[in-house]
């Protein structure tokens, strides 16, 4: 495979080879690691999302469109969209989270028969602005991370529980039936929260962040990450504290239902043996898709995406 083209100055493959990235670990977990996330998923379990749909609207042959809102923790107002089949019966849900570039409409793209897609946005970005949280990615990630009961990633990964509580408040047929895919910021949340919501059968997670995150602030990087690596060159300490509880692999080893890659060999925003660490510490059922690059332009880009949309289809079918 030739090297892709890039003006970056480092490489965003870090000279891990496949095989590798497929040997990259986890970090160090904080012995608390499971009383901390089960005491905050318990108390989430606790909430009332207060979910609503409004303003419904037909926007293609295929898809009903409607806004999405419902009541987070810390009472944080979520909003999003939910894509409901114009045809069919809704048999399952899936639960759709976006990147750190936040997210301005659905992917209408993503048809599964019989699915109703949901799309709420985290607390501070998005339809979910807050005062309190800049929605900048770079004061995002940082936001009360001195604290790890009160950083900004914990309440990203509650918004996801609230989101699956709301679905199944207006879909409660579906119990049983829920899925999750999420892409970068979202992949990384996506399996922290996944790793102790039973309510969630199958997932997605491509190109996941926040995986391993002792090795993820020694990889040279840009955006949100590289925030973090300037924070933690100030206060290595409270940094480190912090991100070990908030570590996709070290979640990912608790994630027993099935769960379909989808990893990058190159990637200058979230450092593959990161990506890989997330999907390697899944000791169940889970599928691999390797894409050629993330977070970056390449030939073959279209094609993929096709060949793993396909592969998705597949994949949710059995949920």
């Amino acid at each position: 495979m030739l090297k892709l083209e890039h003006d970056f100055p480092f490489d965003p493959s870090y000279g891990y080879s496949l095989e590798a990235l497929l040997s990259v670990g986890v970090a160090e977990e904080p012995q608390d690691f499971d009383t901390f996330w089960k005491t905050r998923y318990k108390s989430a379990l606790r909430l009332d999302p207060h979910a609503k749909l409004s303003k419904g609207r037909d926007v293609s042959a295929y898809w009903h469109e409607c806004d999405l809102h419902y009541t987070s923790t810390d009472e944080m107002k979520i909003g999003g969209w939910c894509l409901i089949p114009r045809e069919g019966k809704v048999e399952r849900v899936l639960v759709v989270l976006h990147g750190y570039g936040g997210r301005e409409e659905p992917d209408y793209h993503l048809k599964f028969p019989n699915t109703a897609l949901f799309f709420p946005t985290a607390r501070g970005i998005s339809r979910s602005k807050s005062e309190r949280i800049s929605p900048d990615p770079l004061w995002h990630v940082l936001h009360d991370i001195q604290d790890p009961a009160r950083y900004i990633h914990g309440g990203c990964v509650e918004d996801v529980w609230l989101g699956v509580s709301a679905a199944l408040q207006l879909f409660p047929h579906c119990s049983g039936r829920v899925g999750l895919l999420g892409i970068s910021f979202g992949g990384g949340i996506g399996a922290m929260a996944l790793a102790y919501d039973s309510r969630i059968k199958r997932a997605h997670f491509n190109v996941p962040s926040f995986g391993n995150n002792a090795l993820r602030l020694r990889l040279q990087t840009t955006g949100s990450g590289a925030a973090v690596q300037v924070f933690h060159r100030r206060k290595p300490e409270i940094v480190s504290i912090t991100l070990s509880y908030h570590d996709a692999a070290t979640a990912a080893k608790r994630i027993r239902v099935p769960v379909h890659f989808a990893c990058a060999l190159f990637d200058p925003m979230v450092a593959p043996p990161g990506q890989f660490a997330v999907h390697n510490a899944v000791s169940g059922e889970k599928e691999l898709f390797v894409l050629r690059a993330g977070h970056h332009d390449y030939p073959e880009q279209e094609e993929e995406a096709e060949e793993l949309l396909r592969e998705l289809g597949g994949f949710f079918r059995k949920l």
